[in-house]
């Protein structure tokens, strides 16, 4: 009996044909992943106008700084972005893609910088912030902004400067002699992450000493007070949004990670619960399980925020 010959130019087609269609597939897929890539890029990177260095004030010497990022298409609404983390804070520190949906939305934002503690204490810079957003709206027409549609957004101490401003936020001083001082330092809308709220209590952080005090690691943020037990307590509580909730505030978006232990989150759900005792305007937390002070998927969760100011600051009639 004999055995069938192998046709040595038909296995060769075979070859073939599976390699023209590994590379036909591979071709598809790094076509695909360019198309991604490329998508992702332009998503990130809005056109818009770009002004840096715009003085707001000074504190110990220094000038205090804003950007304005102007977008494409503006809606007529601003919204402020604290560069803040730890307390501490750079201009350049400002990436585009973190506004990039805001402004894909219209929104004019205004990146604010301050002094890093501890060169200036976590009281001073919250004064800053208020003088940010009264120069702001004193300049409201010069920048093509509603003086009335501003939001404010920012994360971990961005978002507790961020909920200063929606606690604290309120008239300017009639009688100062500069008029940016005069204005308001009202906000109409707020959406943030994982925010610090009480400093009294600081729960389960892993910033929690045990001794009533400041967090561990920012003893030095608070000033000479911050360092005194006898004083703390009454500056803890008079830098706490928790404790200054009120029925006017404007309408608050939270994102938070359930397993961050850096800002926990009952520090937001502490916030919640406060407002709804007082009968606050909304006040959203939304939970991502498992996530922790950041995630990757952060800059996509970022489209909720463009949600949040879209439906509350809408055109005035």
């Amino acid at each position: 009996m004999s055995l069938p010959i192998a046709n040595p130019s038909r296995s060769s087609g075979r070859l073939r044909r599976f390699f023209l269609r590994l590379i036909q597939i591979t071709g598809i897929v790094l076509a695909l992943a360019a198309a991604v890539a490329g998508g992702l890029w332009w998503y990130f990177h809005p056109s818009c106008e770009r002004s840096d260095g715009i003085v707001y004030g000074q504190r110990s010497g220094a000038d205090l700084t804003f950007s304005m990022v102007k977008p494409a298409h503006p809606n007529g609404a601003g919204v402020i972005l604290m560069v803040s983390g730890r307390w501490k804070s750079r201009p350049e520190s400002f990436d585009l893609w973190v506004a990039a949906p805001l402004l894909r939305r219209g929104y004019t934002v205004f990146p604010v910088a301050h002094r890093s503690q501890p060169t200036a204490s976590v009281q001073e810079t919250v004064a800053d912030v208020h003088r940010a957003v009264r120069f702001i709206r004193h300049h409201a027409a010069d920048y093509g902004i509603d003086p009335l549609r501003i939001g404010v957004t920012g994360g971990s101490s961005g978002g507790h400067l961020s909920l200063m401003l929606a606690t604290r936020g309120g008239p300017g001083d009639a009688q100062a002699a500069d008029p940016v001082d005069r204005e308001s330092s009202a906000v109409q809308a707020v959406a943030i992450l994982f925010p610090v709220t009480n400093l009294l209590d600081l729960g389960t952080s892993t910033e929690n000493a045990g001794d009533g005090g400041p967090p561990r690691s920012f003893r030095e943020a608070f000033g000479t007070e911050g360092k005194d037990p006898a004083l703390w307590p009454k500056l803890a509580r008079e830098l706490s949004p928790v404790y200054h909730v009120n029925g006017k505030q404007p309408p608050i978006f939270i994102l938070h990670g359930s397993a961050d232990t850096l800002v926990p989150l009952e520090q937001s759900e502490w916030f919640r619960e406060a407002a709804a005792k007082v009968g606050a305007p909304a006040v959203q937390l939304v939970v991502r399980e498992g996530k922790k002070h950041g995630w990757l998927s952060i800059v996509f969760d970022l489209r909720l925020f463009a949600d949040w100011f879209d439906r509350y600051l809408p055109p005035r009639a």
